[in-house]
C-alpha cells in the first residue's frame, strides 16, 4: 500500500527539482515523480529518498542519530538554536503572492535547528537535507512545516535556482557554489562552526575526540568569499552542566563516534559534569 505524502512535503514541492533531469516533481502514489517518470519513494517515516546511486557513508548511523536526538532534546544547545533563528531574521523574506518564505537546512541531522528557525518565522516552510536515513526519521517529524529528504551536500542540490530565503549550515559540510545558486537575492546563509575552547573539558577526558582545526576559519572564509559577504556574526559562548548520559551522547553524536565507542569512554565520575560551548554563527549575504 503506497505511503501517503506528508503535508509538509506538499508545502516544499515548489522548491524541489528532479535529481536526475532537473524537472519539477509532483506527487504520485506515495512517491514524487517528474514528467520523465523518474520516481522517488516517500519512506513510511515521512522523508523522501532523493539520493540515488552509491550510498553516502558520512551520515549518522542509528546510535549517532539517537544520541543527537536525546542530547539536543535536553536543551544544552538551545542558545545556539536561538542564535541561528536570530540570524535567519536577517533575510528579506517574501510576502503576498510570492508564496511562503523557504528555509533549507543542509546536513540537518534531526532537524533541531530547522525547527527553531520555523518557530521564529511563522508561515515559513522548511526542508531538511541529510545523508542519514536514521536522522531523517526524526527530522521528518521535527516541525509541522518541515519536510525532509536524503541528499549529499557535495552533489548539485535537487532545488531550483534562487528559490531559498534562508539556508542553514550548522556543524555541517559546505558547498558554496550550490549555496549561491539556490539562495535568493536578499536571502541569507547561516553558518555555525566550533571555535576556540569548544567542548574543551570533554576533549581533555576523551582523547579520541576530533579537535577543532585552528585553520578552520581561514579555510571557511576562503571558500565562501567568492560567493558571499559576511553580514553579521554572533559569538555564542557559555558553560552548561552535563549529566553523564548527556556527556556520552555529546561524544557519540559527533564525528568522534567513529573513533570511540560508549564502552571505551571513561567510567562514571571521570567525564566532566559541565562543558564550555563555544561557536561562531554568521549570516552571509549572496554576492
Amino acid at each position: 500500500m503506497p505511503v501517503s505524502l506528508p503535508a509538509a512535503l506538499d508545502l516544499v514541492l515548489p522548491l524541489l527539482r528532479c535529481p536526475s533531469c532537473g524537472a519539477e516533481l509532483s506527487p504520485a502514489d506515495g512517491a514524487l515523480r517528474c514528467p520523465r517518470r523518474h520516481s522517488f519513494d516517500v519512506a513510511r517515516h515521512g522523508y523522501v529518498g532523493l539520493l540515488t546511486g552509491a550510498r553516502a557513508t558520512s551520515g549518522d548511523d542509528g546510535p549517532m542519530a539517537r544520541a543527537r536526538r536525546d542530547f539536543l532534546a535536553a536543551g544544552r544547545y538551545a542558545p545556539i538554536r536561538a542564535a541561528v533563528a536570530d540570524l535567519a531574521a536577517e533575510a528579506d523574506l517574501p510576502g503576498g503572492i510570492e508564496g511562503p518564505a523557504t528555509v533549507v537546512d543542509v546536513g540537518c541531522g534531526t532537524g533541531y535547528y530547522l525547527a527553531g528557525v520555523l518557530d521564529a518565522l511563522p508561515g515559513a516552510v522548511g526542508l531538511g537535507l541529510d545523508t542519514s536515513s536514521h536522522a531523517l526519521r526524526v527530522a521528518a517529524k521535527a516541525h509541522a512545516r518541515a519536510a525532509a529528504a536524503t541528499w549529499d551536500v557535495f552533489r548539485p542540490f535537487p532545488i531550483g535556482s534562487e528559490r531559498v530565503d534562508v539556508l542553514l549550515d550548522v556543524f555541517a559540510p559546505r558547498n558554496p557554489a550550490e549555496f549561491h545558486r539556490v539562495l535568493r537575492p536578499g536571502g541569507v546563509l547561516v553558518v555555525v562552526r566550533p571555535f576556540g575552547g569548544h567542548l574543551a573539558e570533554l576533549r581533555r577526558q576523551v582523547t579520541q575526540m576530533v579537535t577543532v582545526d585552528p585553520d578552520k576559519e581561514r579555510r571557511l572564509h576562503q571558500a565562501l568569499d567568492p560567493h558571499f559577504e559576511m553580514a553579521r556574526t554572533q559569538e555564542v559562548e557559555y558553560t552548561t552542566p552535563l549529566t553523564r548520559q548527556e556527556a556520552v551522547d555529546l561524544v557519540l553524536m559527533t564525528p568522534s563516534a567513529r573513533h570511540v565507542t560508549e564502552a571505551e569512554l571513561p567510567d562514571d565520575g571521570a567525564l566532566p559534569d559541565q562543558v564550555t560551548v563555544s561557536v561562531l554563527a554568521t549570516a552571509y549575504r549572496r554576492r
